[in-house]
């Protein structure tokens, strides 16, 4: 078990009390007082929180958004006709692409066969210069035999 979840009597602890330094007021020249208007100063509210506290302060209206202006009515034709405009440039975008996909991919096949032709080619040309050059030669030298009932006799 961790020391911190031992059960053991409380000990007692340094507490530090901070106490607020008053400000002196400000040292003003007897400036008159303006009365404000009542809708100026908001009204002090009072809360009762479940504990039985009371928590007293300002109330604080929230904050109202600007009105905002009315748009003008965008017809319903005009709307198809930007969407239509869209898709169109959209599918000869995708077009394009694809022809450039398709040249590219026929170029490749293109290329591919060349390269079997250039290797098929030179294994034959390999094949038919190493078999009269390098092949080893047996002589072969016939003399009169004699053949009879097929036995050799030389």
């Amino acid at each position: 078990m961790h020391p911190e979840h031992a059960r053991h009597a409380p000990a007692a602890r340094a507490v530090e009390v901070h106490h607020p330094t008053p400000i002196p007021p400000a040292a003003t020249a007897s400036a008159p007082l303006v009365p404000a208007p009542p809708g100026a100063v908001p009204a002090v509210a009072s809360v009762v929180l479940p504990d039985g506290r009371v928590v007293t302060g300002y109330t604080i209206e929230p904050a109202k958004p600007e009105p905002v202006a009315a748009k003008p009515a965008v017809s319903r034709a005009a709307v198809n006709v930007a969407l239509g405009g869209v898709g169109f440039l959209a599918v000869c975008g995708g077009l394009l692409l694809l022809t450039s996909f398709i040249a590219a991919l026929a170029a490749l096949i293109q290329q591919l066969i060349i390269l079997a032709a250039v290797i098929f080619g030179g294994w034959i040309a390999v094949q038919v210069f190493s078999a009269s050059g390098h092949r080893e030669r047996t002589t072969v030298t016939i003399r009169k035999a004699v053949f009879k009932r097929n036995h050799f006799h030389g």
